[in-house]
């Protein structure tokens, strides 16, 4: 049995992004494919620029079976990308959740910074397993004081659900500087888990994400690791992918 608002935000940074490069992590036969990419690709030496950043990836088995439910992500963003969250309005948990994706967009339309889709498989007793899909929508957020990205769930089939994961924001040291962490909450809905889910974060507004690209004096680019993601699974499984990209500098 798994609840699917557990599942629906099962790969909360599960991204599906067919057309970035993908990274492979698998124990036994739990798979996760993580992939990522930033834009624009050229970006100031000295400085930093709004970016948007779109990590994402799919959580499957080898063998076909059903995956342990999700229970904790940590996604680790390059040091060279910073997010400010002091710039823009701040929505509040209570007020999105429980709330139709419409409704959360209206009330804290000043807050959003993304928006994606997850899909799911849905399994209702004796009945076979079916496709639902959904859109995730990214607010600007506050909890207990401190700055928090909410990611607001919102299902059709079979029925309406919703849910709000905020995702704390910490730092780390090393070649990360942003760390973004979330627990899955435990909420008791229809059974089946989520096959693939996917996010864009929007920097542009007001800079809430800005980047500079790491190239040394005398290159023209320079290759990085964009992000650090560990997965922890309820049967104990920790996965962890690292994705390497690129970036120009830009002229002038």
């Amino acid at each position: 049995m798994r609840r699917l608002a557990v599942a629906a935000t099962l790969a909360l940074l599960a991204f599906a992004l067919p057309a970035a490069r993908a990274e492979i992590a698998q124990r036994g036969d739990l798979r996760v494919v993580f992939s990522g990419a930033v834009s624009p690709k050229r970006l100031p030496r000295r400085g930093s620029a709004p970016i948007s950043v779109r990590l994402g990836g799919r959580i499957s088995t080898t063998d076909g079976s059903e995956p342990s439910p999700l229970e904790r992500i940590e996604i680790a963003i390059n040091r060279n990308a910073h997010l400010d969250p002091s710039a823009l309005p701040s929505c509040r948990l209570e007020q999105i959740q429980p709330a139709s994706t419409a409704y959360a967009r209206r009330v804290c339309a000043a807050a959003r910074v993304g928006e994606g889709t997850f899909s799911a498989s849905v399994a209702i007793p004796e009945q076979s397993p079916y496709p639902s899909q959904g859109t995730v929508t990214a607010f600007n957020g506050r909890q207990a004081g401190r700055p928090v990205i909410l990611l607001h769930v919102f299902g059709t089939r079979p029925l309406p659900t919703s849910f709000t994961m905020p995702l704390a924001i910490g730092r780390s040291r090393g070649s990360f500087g942003t760390v973004l962490r979330g627990t899955l909450p435990l909420v008791d809905a229809h059974v089946g888990f989520v096959t693939a889910i996917g996010l864009r974060l929007d920097g542009t507004r007001h800079g809430y994400l800005s980047a500079g690209c790491p190239a040394p004096a005398g290159f023209s680019a320079a290759v990085f690791p964009l992000a650090r993601a560990n997965f922890t699974f309820a049967a104990g499984q920790v996965l962890s992918r690292t994705l390497i990209r690129s970036c120009g500098v830009q002229p002038g």
